[in-house]
């Protein structure tokens, strides 16, 4: 065992006095920065044990007796779970999106949790999508924040895609491109996530060499924290998509064109085909001017066919068989051409997403020439197949996936969609249950890959937990600690409220969880739907009760704000949808009047979310125009935020959804105030385009003097009875 006292700046090996310059990978030094980051306090008292693995697994323990902690781990990642499972355990704190209570005690208080290692390799984080629906316009500082809450969590594998583009342009332009060219080929940031898997190109772009400059410097920082971390960050590789630029300088390579998402296929992918030999060549480029930029890597992630499916005739599968049996060799040996050593990682959405183009014999060819030990799957969506699909989940279809190693994940949250949604009891359950079954294969990670962050926060902390263990977790016990540790106690009403969540909202995840009046009419393309109903209503009353034992608590306060909120929007949307029906029977008074009411009622929610921590408007366009250099990039970025939160594109209208303070007041409300005085949808249209282009004043958001005091007479006023 290896142990270590920082008072002394040494390690001791049965005995024997080590400086910690003799340990090249020094695992302890930077856990111990993570806890001084986010306790804001020394860790010098801190005692470190270094674990052995067990079969490349991560081990953790705590032990603390007459005051003296010490943490036990295999890795830095491991030291700091060990950390935030004592700091919940023993001293009832938690850090947050939402905030943070953790700071060291005086004295340590008395601890044993046993040493228990990971079943899993790999603990996975984060999603192509999340690069656009949270994270285009983070700085460094709230990186290192991101970073540091994901080792807090313990996770030690998290997608790693900044900076893609900057990459790709040095390669289009060895191939020969204008910088017209590549210019053209770039969406806007919020967007690239869908340019990186293909599904659109140009789209509110271009990006300008400021931002990637910007976008390089802040990668180096990312990868070296999360490499100091011993954290194995998953980064971009080519997936085959090529400009119209590449298209019309080549005229003889055969591309195909792809369609998705309503978009006018201007918009929409080239992809090489797999016999091609530049699929190798620019594939090979891209590997080695990203090592050539940001050092070796070994997981490199491409998407070739995310949400579309191969222009072939449906009738000829042996064709279609041999095409994707050529298509996974030509992904594999572009990255391996680049990096002999290199596995390609690619996400398992679209193979259940399309569960009927991707039958047991095609993903088999996909992944038939490609080495058993060359690629890993991460099987995102295991939630899906309940709530959506009416499938068996992807992994069981395909029998672990033919010898390929893979990673069972979520997807807890479609576009940072903020409603109230997870099904609490299959994350607490589904994944145990996989290694019990005989077609499980080579698992070897657990992960979460949201779409969208800061929201549904108890979902993240059950699954950070899940990662840590084989068996299920007792959600009674687990949900009991929770509140324990997120709001410092745990009285029998706040107990009632949890369980009445978990009886509502927490039982239940849906694709479109969203207001009526946030789609202005039903959307018939995709039906939003929310359980925030009777029971939420109690549960968020019984929340609320609890306030004068726990106000002090600042979790409890932004968690209270938002529950408030979310149950003073459904009230409005219940009395939304009678102001619809009203209006479609030519009842205009009666439709004024409940209209009026609903917007009386969003605009006391807009005020109580101005005080949250997270929910605001503002906080999404200030990171937006912060990172701009000139005024041109302040517009077009403010610009990119506003629409892939409101009008996206094609036929994602409204599908973000989010329930921010800002944007009630003056997105949805205005607009809800133009369609109920006659406007059509042009008309809607057109002011949706003003005022995407308008800029958006922070200054007019205006918070109650006492938040959470309104918030329950609010709750009190409109309950029934």
């Amino acid at each position: 065992m290896f142990h270590l006292n920082y008072k002394s700046h040494a390690i001791a090996v049965v005995g024997i006095i080590f400086p910690l310059s003799v340990f090249a990978n020094d695992i302890i030094t930077p856990a111990r920065q993570v806890i001084e980051r986010m306790t804001g306090t020394t860790a010098a008292n801190i005692n470190f044990e270094v674990l052995p693995q067990h079969e490349d697994k991560d081990g953790y323990g705590v032990s603390c007796s007459n005051g003296k902690l010490t943490l036990k781990g295999s890795s830095a990642t491991a030291f700091t779970y060990a950390f935030y499972r004592y700091a919940k355990q023993a001293c009832h704190k938690m850090a947050s999106w939402s905030g943070s209570t953790l700071h060291l005690p005086d004295q340590f208080a008395e601890s044993d949790i046993p040493v228990t290692y990971s079943p899993y390799q790999f603990r996975y984080f984060l999603n192509v999508c999340t690069f656009g629906y949270t994270t285009p316009y983070w700085d460094w500082k709230r990186w290192e924040k991101e970073i540091d809450l994901m080792a807090l969590h313990g996770i030690n594998m998290p997608l790693a895609n900044v900076a893609t583009e900057a990459i790709a342009e040095r390669v289009w332009k060895k191939m020969g491109l204008t910088d017209e060219d590549i210019r053209k080929f770039f969406t806007g940031p919020a967007y690239l996530p869908w340019h990186r898997m293909g599904n659109l190109n140009t789209w509110d772009g271009p990006l300008s060499a400021n931002w990637h400059s910007q976008q390089i410097a802040l990668q180096h920082k990312i990868l070296k924290r999360m490499r100091l971390l011993g954290m194995h960050p998953i980064t971009p590789a080519f997936a085959g998509f090529v400009p119209e630029g590449f298209v019309k300088l080549h005229p003889e390579v055969h591309v195909k064109h792809f369609e998705w998402g309503g978009f006018d296929k201007s918009f929409n992918a080239y992809m090489l085909p797999p016999d091609s030999p530049y699929f190798l060549q620019i594939g090979k480029l891209f590997i080695e001017e990203w090592e050539k930029e940001f050092g070796k890597n070994t997981y490199y992630l491409s998407d070739s066919f995310n949400e579309m499916e191969l222009p072939i005739n449906p009738n000829d599968t042996d064709s279609k068989y041999r095409l994707l049996s050529k298509y996974g060799e030509a992904i594999y040996q572009s990255i391996a051409a680049g990096n002999p050593d290199a596995v390609w990682v690619t996400q398992g959405w679209t193979f259940g997403y399309q569960h009927q183009f991707w039958d047991k014999q095609s993903l088999q060819a996909l992944l038939e020439r490609v080495p058993d030990d060359k690629l890993i799957i991460i099987d995102l969506a295991n939630d899906y197949p309940k709530w959506v699909w009416k499938t068996e989940q992807t992994w069981k279809t395909h029998k672990g996936f033919y010898g390929k190693r893979w990673i069972l994940s979520y997807v807890p949250n479609f576009g940072g969609k903020t409603l109230l949604t997870g099904d609490l009891n299959l994350y607490a359950s589904c994944s145990a249950e996989a290694w019990t079954d005989i077609d499980r294969g080579k698992l070897i990670g657990f992960g979460s890959a949201p779409e969208g962050l800061e929201n549904n926060e108890v979902v993240y902390e059950l699954l950070a937990d899940m990662g840590w263990q084989k068996r299920p977790i007792d959600l009674d016990h687990w949900l009991t600690d929770y509140c324990r540790s997120r709001y410092g106690s745990c009285p029998e009403a706040l107990k009632k409220a949890w369980k009445e969540l978990c009886r509502s909202v927490y039982s239940s995840l849906y694709s479109y969880p969203r207001f009526t009046w946030q789609t202005v009419v039903l959307d018939t393309l995709r039906i939003s739907k929310y359980d925030l109903n009777d029971t939420f209503f109690r549960a968020v009353e019984d929340f609320l009760s609890c306030a004068p034992q726990l106000k002090e608590q600042p979790l409890y306060r932004s968690d209270a704000l938002l529950f408030a909120a979310q149950y003073i929007g459904a009230k409005a949307d219940k009395m939304y949808r009678k102001a619809l029906d009203a209006k479609n029977m030519g009842k205009q008074t009666r439709a004024k009047q409940l209209v009026d009411k609903t917007i009386q009622l969003l605009l006391q929610a807009d005020r109580l979310l101005a005080s949250h921590p997270t929910d605001r408007l503002s906080r999404w366009v200030e990171a937006a125009k912060t990172t701009a250099m000139t005024q041109k990039e302040r517009i077009q970025y403010e610009t990119d935020a506003k629409r892939l939160i409101t009008t996206w594109g094609g036929i994602q209208q409204d599908y973000a959804a989010r329930y921010w303070s800002g944007l009630i007041k003056d997105y949805y409300v205005p607009r809800i105030k133009l369609f109920f005085a006659g406007s059509n949808k042009e008309e809607l249209n057109k002011w949706e385009e003003n005022w995407l282009r308008q800029p958006y004043d922070s200054n007019d958001e205006k918070p109650f003097n006492d938040p959470l005091t309104t918030a329950r007479e609010l709750i009190y006023s409109l309950r029934p009875g």
